[in-house]
């Protein structure tokens, strides 16, 4: 399966959420989404960008659109991120990584020289059409969860 790319439509999921309800990507039809993923709860770099987003809920919420963040985390550990930050918006567990593999974000990674698999840090930003208007991938965080919502302009 190749990865989604700006103008296809986003792989449909249905994913444990935080507070123990599902997130389906198919409730958000008729709204645009910013869906995010992260490597890991608790680390600074993922921090950093969930509070970045968090900070912005409310332009975003202005402008119309949901965001999710997802991760291989567990619902756990997404509920203890969530409370110890006050993040404003809805986290994922993809705990068998196949929501990250159908967005081609599941990829070889090395660091000191030794090769393991994880998620590579990307956006993408989801129409209400369900359509991949814009993709970051390999994302900086500083500077990345303002970009996001100047992208968002004119979607709702």
């Amino acid at each position: 399966m190749s990865e989604p790319t700006e103008g296809s439509i986003a792989p449909d999921f249905t994913l444990p959420g935080d507070n123990g309800s599902d997130i389906r990507l198919s409730d958000y039809r008729g709204n645009p989404v910013v869906l995010y993923f992260y490597p890991k709860d608790n680390t600074s770099g993922c921090t950093k960008e969930a509070i970045a987003f968090s900070e912005l809920g409310d332009a975003f919420e202005a402008a119309g659109v949901a965001i999710v963040g997802v991760s291989p985390d567990s619902v756990a550990s997404h509920d203890k991120f969530k409370a110890k930050h006050e993040l404003s918006f809805r986290l994922a567990a993809d705990e068998a990584k196949d929501v990250a593999t159908a967005y081609g974000v599941w990829v070889e990674k090395s660091m000191y020289g030794r090769k393991y698999m994880g998620v590579e840090r990307s956006t993408f930003l989801i129409d209400k059409d369900g359509t991949i208007q814009k993709a970051w991938r390999k994302v900086k965080v500083p500077g990345h969860a303002e970009a996001v919502l100047e992208a968002t302009k004119g979607l709702a």
